[in-house]
């Protein structure tokens, strides 16, 4: 949830509650689905069975990002999808150390390149998410949640290799000609179906599938990919082996099957065992594992020590079942069985028997009855008999309750300073946990004090040394913002079953 609360939704449409509530209820959620499609254009599809074909090389014209904005009208698209990815992924994450240990990485990769005149702009994007994805005209992006999650320099650059291969491969642009076939279609599907869930999935659907570069493609990123590895002289098997942590990482996350993972590599990069196995056998055609290629520890671990892990503080910080936001001054609970999942566009929680709770905000404007805003049309399937002003830990409220198709809501509303922050609480018709949760929202929702703000600090990646003394479990132990301490600590520092410590060896640690 970002701190310019204007950028979040202004409107609920209560009329189609499945398309604006199922996220985070069914495995399978619209809400997911659609936030997928908006962010599919830089997606990757698996090679699955494709054969390994060694001579597969980049295009001998690439589309450079001097060159797009100037003579290429169809590769503008990267320059026109730039400000939608970037504010998708919450902004730019600038940090000197970080930037230049990234611009290291792709120097190397852009020096061994067969196309010497490609050239690209590369976005650390800040969010926690594991992803990491090109557009036409070189524009390339990293999450921080990848460097955290990465081990080595190896790693990064074999995710960022094989989306350069794309670029180099002008992959993009023939994915645009699909989109403009397929343009008139959407546009027939929204003018017949625009007020129809049904019709919001089609368009969903045509998004996904324009989205995925094909398999011959993604063989290529690949096969160009690793090979521009061992050339720039880093380990060919970082590709395979990173692979593997990034699927860790995905089931250590699913361990809720409601947890939204659109955002992350591999709902968007499937990690088949046949596209696993190609890449060792794209690695071994550059040497032994262990005999060839550095992988750059050292340096890159130094590079990430401080890096910025989890919420950022622009959009607020989860810890257990309370929300907190610094630069808001504002915090709240949820009930315990529910699990807080904070997006950039608003804070959604979800709980046992379908229940749901959103909560974002609006700047007030000159909005001076909050009753008034409740009726003007924002929330449909409102009843209006049921509107009335209130207080909220000594702030203006009011709420009121909703109704459409198998679904009841509570709707309520606090004013502080010139910001209007908004509850919507859902559950099934006929539940009796509505008024419950909403209480909880209501009792707990309050200003923080300033020696609260003050203490809140976000957490980071932290570099530090093995001593003597030092177990498994005791440096887990130590870890902040999980309740998997073990389980997290042996995941982001890439330690396999039965693996133990090293005095001197250098881990990393999530702490404050």
């Amino acid at each position: 949830m970002t701190h310019r609360i204007r950028t979040m939704s202004p409107h609920w449409s209560l009329l189609a509650p499945s398309a604006a509530w199922t996220g985070g209820i069914r495995r399978t959620s619209v809400w997911a689905l659609v936030l997928a499609a908006s962010l599919a254009l830089s997606s990757c599809q698996s090679v699955l069975d494709q054969a390994y074909q060694p001579n597969v090389a980049p295009s001998k014209s690439p589309q450079i990002v001097d060159e797009v904005q100037k003579n290429d009208p169809r590769a503008q698209m990267g320059a026109r999808e730039h400000p939608r990815i970037v504010a998708s992924y919450g902004g730019e994450y600038h940090d000197a150390k970080t930037e230049r240990l990234v611009a290291r990485i792709a120097g190397a990769l852009t020096a061994v390149s067969e196309n010497p005149n490609q050239s690209y702009r590369i976005t650390i994007l800040d969010s926690p998410a594991i992803n990491a994805f090109a557009l036409p005209g070189g524009y390339l992006y990293v999450t921080r949640g990848l460097l955290a999650l990465a081990n080595n320099a190896s790693e990064v650059a074999a995710v960022l290799s094989h989306e350069m291969a794309h670029v180099t491969a002008n992959h993009g642009i023939e994915r645009q000609r699909r989109e403009e076939a397929e343009v008139i279609a959407s546009r027939v599907v929204a003018e017949v179906l625009s007020s129809d869930l049904a019709g919001k999935q089609a368009l969903a659907r045509g998004k996904l599938r324009l989205a995925a570069f094909s398999r011959q493609q993604e063989l290529q990123a690949d096969v160009i990919g690793i090979r521009m590895l061992g050339e720039a002289g880093y380990d060919p098997y970082a590709a395979p082996r990173f692979l593997d942590s990034m699927a860790a990482y995905a089931r250590f996350s699913s361990a809720d099957p409601d947890t939204d993972q659109s955002l992350d590599f591999l709902s968007s990069h499937p990690n088949a065992p046949q596209r696993l196995e190609l890449a060792r056998r794209h690695a071994r055609a550059q040497g032994m594992e262990g005999k060839v290629g550095d992988r750059g520890r050292d340096y890159y671990i130094e590079g990430i020590d401080g890096l910025l892990y989890g919420d950022s503080p622009d959009e607020g910080f989860v810890r257990g079942q309370t929300f907190l936001h610094g630069k808001l001054g504002i915090r709240f609970d949820v009930p315990a069985d529910f699990r807080i999942d904070n997006k950039v566009d608003a804070v959604l929680a979800t709980g046992p028997e379908d229940t749901a709770i959103r909560f974002d905000g609006v700047d007030a404007g000159e909005t001076d009855s909050l009753t008034n805003y409740l009726t003007s049309g924002w929330v449909a399937g409102l009843l209006p008999e049921t509107v009335r002003e209130t207080t909220v830990n000594g702030l203006p409220a009011a709420t009121a309750r909703a109704t459409a198709d198998r679904w009841e809501f509570d709707v309520t509303v606090v004013r502080l300073n010139d910001q209007i922050f908004r509850f919507l609480t859902a559950v099934p018709k006929g539940s009796t946990r509505l008024e419950p949760v909403a209480t909880v929202l209501k009792s707990t929702f309050r200003k923080m004090t300033p020696q609260e703000i003050a203490s809140l600090k976000p957490l980071r990646v932290r570099v530090v040394t093995v001593g003597p003394r030092d177990t498994l479990t005791t440096l887990a132990a130590r870890m902040m913002g999980t309740d998997r301490k073990l389980d997290l600590f042996k995941l982001i520092n890439a330690m396999p079953a039965g693996a133990s410590l090293a005095p001197g060896q250098r881990v990393k640690l999530i702490t404050e």
